[in-house]
């Protein structure tokens, strides 16, 4: 199957922020792409837009699971959880890297805050991440273009190095294609072959191979588990259930946050969490291996599209604006917008803001590879002591902001803004 492309730097701190920096794990990294407009433009499988900002979006390895450093206030096994965060780290070129004794999900240093990376993603989930596979270092390909994506490319990805080390167990989502599947679920099964020392394997319960005993939450956060049932046990032992007997029902009660749906491999039937998971008194187990089975992602909310918005990010940018015309500013001042697309933006139902988001309706259209000047006659006006703009379209998605500071405001002087 084809993926996208998308180059850029994997973070794991920010300079400015080095207490408030990303939280990587065994199984998620921070990813700040070259060009954010390509991410707004994949497939959304549970109808969520891409959580991107300035300093990037998380992306999800795909096809694995990893030990939870941290899950609400809870945590599995940490000398698991850690390692694969750790060869995670190190497997994409990151070094002495330490991380906060107070904060110890959040890096204190590193020799690189970021590092040139590569993914290759066919869209993003349920919580507005990437689904992806990771490489280290730059693709000689173009940024955006499609890549197919075979078994030996996905073995020298991040995700399935984990998964041949036993770092991490295996999670298919139906958003992985058959072939890919198949091939890291006999990677998966010869991991669990070897068993060696430094991964889950030797340690593993709660499995095809044996129930795990867990009279409580602290106990839980102990063992080696499957993550996706143990971030079930989690809110249901903290509702204050006593034992597991009532955790099928409990399962049963909620379709789409606590019973996943499945598709069964062993007997190609559709099934849900519950009929692979066996439960009693104190005892828990996953009755077939991970790899045995097909989770469907999270249904679209109603309302909701699983397509990307027709027009991405920096599709029409703002690229200039007068603040302080000649004379009276009321009327005089205007913003430039260009459609750097080949055709025709209709700009109904579009708005410009500012900073006191005081709000412009736009209406017409600007024909591709020109520019629109936009008179600001309304309630919007532009500050003389800077300001920023934002640029919206119809389904509340920011297509582009800009922001200027006071010192390059000059009478009848326009601003451009450097791209």
């Amino acid at each position: 199957m084809s993926y996208t492309l998308l180059r850029g730097n994997f973070v794991i701190r920010y300079p400015d922020l080095p207490r408030q920096g990303p939280e990587p794990d065994g199984d998620t990294v921070k990813f700040l792409p070259d060009n954010p407009a390509l991410v707004e433009a994949l497939p959304r499988h549970s109808g969520s837009p891409p959580d991107i900002t300035r300093r990037g979006i998380s992306a999800r390895l795909e096809a694995i699971d990893a030990l939870e450093t941290h899950f609400g206030e809870t945590h599995q096994e940490l000398t698991g959880a850690e390692a694969a965060r750790d060869e995670l780290l190190r497997l994409l070129g990151f070094t002495n890297v330490v991380f906060w004794d107070d904060l110890p999900n959040k890096v204190r240093s590193a020799d690189q805050d970021a590092i040139r990376g590569h993914v290759l993603t066919n869209g993003i989930d349920a919580n507005g991440r990437l689904i992806a596979f990771v490489f280290a270092g730059d693709h000689p390909g173009a940024d955006g273009s499609r890549v197919f994506l075979d078994g030996p490319l996905a073995d020298a990805s991040v995700n399935a190095a984990l998964l041949a080390a036993g770092l991490v167990y295996p999670a298919f989502y139906a958003t992985l294609p058959a072939e890919l599947r198949t091939h890291l679920a006999d990677v998966s099964a010869a991991a669990r072959q070897k068993a060696l020392a430094t991964g889950i394997w030797p340690r593993s319960t709660a499995d095809p191979d044996g129930v795990a005993v867990i009279p409580d939450l602290a106990a839980a956060e102990q063992l080696v588990m499957w993550p996706k049932l143990f971030r079930r046990i989690v809110p249901y032992l903290a509702a204050g259930f006593p034992d597991f007997d009532g955790f099928d029902a409990w399962l049963r009660a909620d379709p789409v946050h606590r019973d996943d749906e499945l598709f069964l491999l062993d007997k190609l039937e559709r099934g849900n969490l519950h009929d692979v998971v066996w439960a009693s008194g104190h005892q828990i187990q996953l009755t077939v291996w991970p790899e045995s089975f097909i989770i469907n992602p999270d249904p679209a909310p109603p309302g909701s599209t699983v397509n990307p918005p027709l027009i991405a990010v920096g599709d029409v940018l703002i690229v200039a604006a007068l603040p302080d015309p000649v004379g009276a500013d009321r009327g005089a001042e205007s913003v430039t917008l260009l459609n750097v697309t080949p055709g025709p933006v209709d700009l109904s139902g579009w708005w410009l803001s500012d900073a006191t988001n005081a709000r412009k309706d736009l209406s017409g259209a600007v024909a591709g590879g020109t520019t629109l000047r936009v008179p600001l006659d309304g309630a919007l006006q532009l500050g003389n002591q800077g300001d920023g703009l934002v640029l919206v379209d119809p389904r509340g998605n920011t297509i582009d902001q800009v922001s200027y500071k006071g010192e390059r405001v000059r009478a009848g002087r326009t601003i451009c803004f450097g791209r």
